[in-house]
């Protein structure tokens, strides 16, 4: 009996500028979907390379193109004595790893919503052309 629900912020009071959407088709083109095996299990995916998609739906995806974080880790574990006090701090070291990027797939609704609706519009004009030709 538990459900989870995630709400984006869209009331039109907290909007300003809204205009319809255009050019949907020609960017969604642009778009690659792909498959892959996830190099960890060799499970199946499916979806966008998130630096692809930035380039097409940059409010998509989060993280920048092969960034590198810093990462503090222990070299040598603490020595604790017999009651649990510390004998020897540990050894820290820093290195550097790879800062992945994310991507929202939930982002990419509108663009696909929009496409579809300008190739539905296309298919009805050339539906209405070709019926007016038939008569």
């Amino acid at each position: 009996g538990a459900s989870t629900s995630y709400n984006t912020s869209s009331d039109y009071r907290l909007k300003e500028n809204v205009v319809p959407m255009s050019g949907s088709i020609d960017r969604l083109k642009q778009l690659k979907p792909s498959t892959w095996a996830w190099k960890v299990d060799g499970l199946h995916g499916e979806g966008f390379i998130a630096h692809e998609a930035q380039a097409i739906v940059p409010e998509s995806v989060n993280g920048t193109k092969d960034a590198i974080k810093t990462e503090e880790y222990e070299v040598t574990p603490a020595v604790l004595d017999d009651d649990g006090n510390v004998v020897t701090e540990a050894v820290m070291g820093t290195r550097e790893v790879p800062d992945y990027q994310g991507i929202d797939q939930s982002k990419l609704v509108p663009l696909l919503t929009a496409a579809l609706q300008e190739a539905i519009t296309k298919i009805e004009t050339l539906t209405t052309r070709i019926e007016a030709l038939e008569v």
